[in-house]
């Protein structure tokens, strides 16, 4: 069974996670893309979704256990 803790904990790791990980690949491409490298697009596009689907893999995890 699943506790209201591991809940808790899921979605604090996975805000913090995505928002690290979302946050970087953002900053650095449009650093990129500011800069007159195309390239950096190819972090900026995909940043949300690769932060949402961090959150996702931990839930899984989670899901898992039961």
């Amino acid at each position: 069974m699943v506790t209201r803790e591991e809940i808790l904990v899921l979605g604090l790791t996975a805000g913090v996670v995505g928002s690290l990980v979302g946050g970087l690949m953002l900053g650095v491409g449009l650093g990129l893309a500011v800069n007159g490298a195309h390239a950096g697009w190819l972090l900026v596009l995909p940043a949300a979704p690769v932060a949402g689907g961090l959150g996702l893999l931990l839930a899984r995890k989670l899901a898992r256990k039961l």
